[in-house]
């Protein structure tokens, strides 16, 4: 009988661990996952921002619509993951600074 139990006890711990050991490792990479969308998101916001610009002028109503669209995406990833991309800088920031980067 206490080999029996001593079998399950083991059998539910390689368990626990196996599913422990694929949390740990499938969890980094849904989050770089959702990083790649937000920066993708922000890419695609200031591209249309930039398009806008181009075609109506700096301080346009389809410039400041636009404006407004990149820093909800903006605030979207800084609410998810206290970082936003800088499509032009190519870089991730750690502060809340994007309205000095226009």
């Amino acid at each position: 009988m206490k080999a029996q139990n001593f079998t399950k006890f083991a059998s539910a711990a390689l368990i626990a661990t196996a599913l422990s050991t694929a949390m740990l490792v499938s969890a980094p990479l849904a989050y770089a996952d959702d990083h790649a969308k937000c920066q993708h998101k922000i890419e695609k916001a200031e591209a249309k921002l930039d398009d806008a610009i181009r075609k109506h002028g700096e301080r346009s109503s389809q410039a400041e619509t636009r404006r407004r669209d990149l820093n909800a995406e903006r605030e979207r990833c800084w609410n998810a993951y206290h970082g936003w991309w800088d499509g032009h800088e190519h870089r991730w920031h750690d502060a809340r600074d994007w309205d000095d980067h226009h």
